[in-house]
């Protein structure tokens, strides 16, 4: 890689400029990671539509399975807040993150951006906790596809057993190389989730009652009482407007809705995949607005529905029936998911192994074992994890609270602070924003700080309660 006062000088590739195409060309294949040229594997294939559902799919999977069960916590209220607010605030610093890199092209991660701004030694953190956080991710995708298998065969054998081979399914799918080939089963595995969810919420059927037309009668919306709720006799629904959580289970929660969303650092290398990486904006913008839309929609509706009695993942909330075709439908999605977190981490991991080499974009033996390598690895990181916490909130929320906050609130707050570094010294509104951006600094380290502590008790309290029965059992743990 370039040294940071190497990329600063240079003309960025992405500005408006009088340069030809040509030069421009040859001053952003100086800095970029992967080169375009004869003999060599072109990286650079995918368009800024397929990068947004690349984006969607990082982020929609997990967020729109986990967020309904916890607006009985919050509220249905502060819950949408939290929602927006969340969403809002990862929308801008996605925003940040590939305006820096744009800036300094040859970031090929989050990692190479905190050198810039911190050094060898910063950076040597971050990318540790970048592979960390999706490789806890990853697990949670797994979590997710067992949970699948255990709804379709009705549990007929071990959980641990049904993790593992999700396991093996996702670190093949992982191992396919471009980001722009998983860009096609990534269309496939945004839509299997999105109706999966429509299912829960609208399966239509027309019976008659009361000599009344009404429809449905098996989705949530159309059930008598959820399917988890007792059902004989009275039953609190549970929906509250206003909820009146504790610190550790509200920390916990705005945790979980955070990381429902705070994936931002995955998009960075898809940026240096990306044909035209000035046309990042764009897809930030379509994927964040659809994605909270969506999960501002189907948690509400939800929850209105089932109140506490949501199961987690959320595609459990409407009856054994519903919860098997839900689950059958989604299946492709939720392998999708925990395939592109593989890939991601894996991807990290092989440009720093090979970068600069000739191995990076050639297929030798080296190239193909590092890059097997790499995924394997971190699918068998995943399978471990995903068995030693096999509840998918809980892993959503030590996550966001370990990893995310710092990568994906702290650490932008920092990259634009680095590179707005007078306006301190400037007019009212200039120091207003960067005390905002200092702000965001010191949240990111409060959710690191709060949130790991609150997701740590709510884990020890489920072993204790016997939510969880014991690492590697084969029990159900998926809270659906």
């Amino acid at each position: 890689m370039a040294t940071a006062d190497e990329i600063k000088e240079a003309p960025s590739p992405y500005a408006d400029d009088p340069h030809t195409d040509t030069q421009q060309a040859e001053v952003e294949d100086k800095f970029e990671v992967f080169k375009r040229g004869d003999g060599q594997v072109d990286f650079r294939t995918v368009s800024w539509i397929r990068a947004s559902v690349i984006f969607l799919k990082i982020i929609f999977a997990t967020g729109v399975l986990s967020i309904p069960s916890l607006m009985y916590e919050l509220g249905a209220f502060p819950g949408a807040i939290t929602v927006i607010g969340w969403s809002l605030l990862n929308t801008y610093c996605a925003l940040v993150q590939g305006n820096f890199r744009n800036a300094y092209p040859g970031c090929h991660s989050i990692a190479d951006m905190a050198q810039i701004v911190g050094g060898p030694v910063v950076k040597e953190l971050v990318g540790g906790l970048f592979t960390v956080s999706y490789v806890i991710v990853a697990a949670s995708g797994i979590i997710g596809v067992s949970t699948a298998f255990n709804a379709l065969s009705l549990h007929s054998i071990c959980t641990v057993w049904f993790s593992f081979i999700g396991t093996i399914i996702i670190a093949m799918c992982a191992s396919v190389r471009k980001f722009s080939h998983i860009g096609w089963l990534t269309w496939l595995g945004f839509g299997s989730v999105y109706v999966a969810v429509f299912i829960i919420v609208y399966v239509r059927s027309n019976p008659q009652r009361n000599n009344r037309l009404i429809s449905p009668s098996v989705g949530v919306t159309v059930r008598d009482r959820p399917a988890a709720a007792p059902q004989t006799g009275d039953f609190d629904l549970g929906y509250r407007v206003i909820g009146d959580p504790a610190f550790t289970t509200g920390i916990t929660a705005s945790a979980t809705i955070f990381v429902s969303s705070a994936a931002t650092s995955a998009f960075l290398p898809v940026i240096s995949e990306m044909r035209k990486p000035k046309d990042y904006p764009k897809a930030v913008y379509l994927s964040m607005s659809l994605v909270t839309a969506s999960y501002l929609t189907f948690s509400l509706v939800i929850y209105a529905w089932c109140g506490k009695w949501i199961a987690s993942p959320s595609l459990g909330s409407a009856g054994e029936t519903v919860k098997r075709v839900a689950y059958g439908v989604a299946l492709p999605g939720l392998i999708i998911s925990g395939c592109l977190y593989v890939h991601v981490a894996a991807k990290y991991l092989f440009v720093r192994i090979l970068r600069d080499s000739r191995h990076l974009q050639a297929n030798t033996f080296v190239h193909w074992g590092t890059w097997l390598s790499c995924t394997l690895g971190m699918a068998a990181i995943s399978f471990v994890l995903a068995s030693a916490i096999p509840i998918f909130n809980y892993v959503l929320a030590l996550v966001g609270s370990l990893c995310f906050a710092p990568l994906a609130i702290s650490l932008p707050g920092w990259l634009w602070l680095y590179s707005h570094r007078d306006y301190w010294r400037g007019n009212f509104v200039r120091v207003v924003l960067y005390g905002l951006h200092v702000f965001l600094v010191l949240l990111g380290l409060f959710m690191a700080v709060g949130g790991t502590y609150g997701v740590v008790v709510q884990i020890n309290q489920a072993y204790k309660n016997g939510e969880i029965s014991s690492a590697f059992s084969c029990a159900d743990n998926s809270g659906s």
